[in-house]
């Protein structure tokens, strides 16, 4: 049976350069960074050429790289930290953000500090002036604006560079989740007003279970993980070597390619909403998911027009396809609850029709396309 993997958004497969990488660490310099021995020495010198690489293909100094094991640990250091070291009594954030900056702003909210949610718009967008508006009501207080740079669910872009003159106007600290976007988007914290990002390896090519957060060498935090002092006393734990060179690598390498990368999975977006919109009559595209000037060119979140009892059988369906694809973030799907992004985007008929979110990779054909564009739409149309 053919199979074909559109969850890319979820995670994506591995380099096999980032494998061979991991392998001759695994297998050589399995020494605990920390030791002071030759063979913790060896360990040392992969994390910090890693970090220096990292640090250099985002525009950062090495001192403002941060490993973790990976977005949702960045995220929750970031906020929390922020809280409990640099004084911030205000969040301004949005209802849709990833579960790992909205449940961890929830999580500050009960411990008594004031959030606000911007309003958005009907396509999935901030609204930039309501920002402002609360930015300036909130001036008196330290604040803290956390908003994800490109959506997980419809792929909106966040304008950063207008978010960051904001919150510098302000005075506000500017976190952004950028685990969609980095490895994708070339990235310059020397010329955006940003304070603090984050990513996961596995988002570009990388191993699971490690990832980094950029903090600006003026926002010293405290540690959320304490027991040891690695990562500047920042984040303790022994670093996983063989995890964080994989990430350097993939990142190395996703950077090298970007542009061409981008354009060859763009096509493949572009055919997919070609596909369905020709042969599926009245299906839509959530947020700002089609528009490829206004979104991310590696997915689309599509709204299907079927009764409620066929749309029970559609995911089961293209996964006995062999045909992997999403009804949401893969960190939610599992657990039976509609998705909170969509709940704040669609309208309660909208949200009535099943919706699939569909990620591209590199690794992905055009056969590929044209295989799940068919599957897809004989099953609407049967």
């Amino acid at each position: 049976m053919k199979t074909v993997y559109l969850d890319n958004a979820a995670t994506t497969p591995l380099r096999k350069e980032v494998i061979s990488e991991m392998m001759t660490v695994l297998d050589s310099d399995f020494g605990n960074p920390s030791s002071t021995h030759s063979f913790g020495r060896k360990a040392r010198s992969h994390i910090e050429l890693a970090r220096k690489q990292i640090a250099s293909l985002i525009g950062a100094s090495p001192n403002e790289i941060i490993f973790t094991s990976g977005g949702t640990e960045a995220d929750n250091l970031i906020i929390k930290s922020s809280c409990e070291s640099l004084g911030v009594k205000r969040i301004i954030s949005s209802e849709i953000e990833h579960h790992a900056v909205l449940d961890t702003v929830l999580k500050m909210k009960s411990q008594g500090i004031e959030v606000c949610f911007v309003r958005i718009l009907s396509d999935g967008s901030i609204d930039y002036e309501h920002l402002e508006t609360l930015l300036d009501e909130g001036s008196s207080k330290k604040q803290l604006v956390t908003l994800m740079h490109v959506n997980n669910e419809i792929g909106n872009f966040l304008d950063v560079q207008r978010v960051g003159d904001l919150c510098a106007k302000y005075q506000a600290l500017f976190h952004s989740d950028t685990v969609q976007s980095v490895g994708h988007y070339k990235w310059d914290v020397s010329k955006v007003k940003i304070d603090f990002l984050n990513a996961a390896a596995h988002k570009f090519h990388g191993p699971k279970g490690v990832g980094f957060a950029y903090m600006n060498k003026n926002c010293k935090l405290c540690p959320q993980i304490i027991g040891g002092g690695q990562e500047k006393g920042i984040r303790a734990g022994t670093e996983m070597t063989h995890n964080i060179v994989g990430m350097a690598k993939a990142f190395e390498i996703s950077n090298a390619h970007l542009e061409n990368e981008k354009q060859y999975v763009l096509t493949l977006k572009k055919r997919f909403i070609a596909g369905l919109t020709s042969k599926i009559k009245g299906v839509a595209f959530n947020g700002l998911s089609a528009d490829t000037e206004s979104s991310t060119y590696t997915l689309v979140n599509c709204r299907l027009p079927l009764t409620q009892s066929k749309a029970i059988m559609l995911l089961f369906h293209m996964d006995l396809k062999g045909i992997a694809c999403s009804q949401g973030s893969a960190c939610q799907s599992g657990s039976q609850k509609g998705s909170h992004v969509l709940s704040a985007v669609l309208t309660t008929e909208q949200m009535q029709y099943p919706s699939l979110r569909f990620s591209f990779s590199i690794f992905n054909s055009e056969e590929d396309i044209d295989y799940v564009v068919e599957v897809l739409s004989e099953f609407c149309n049967e």
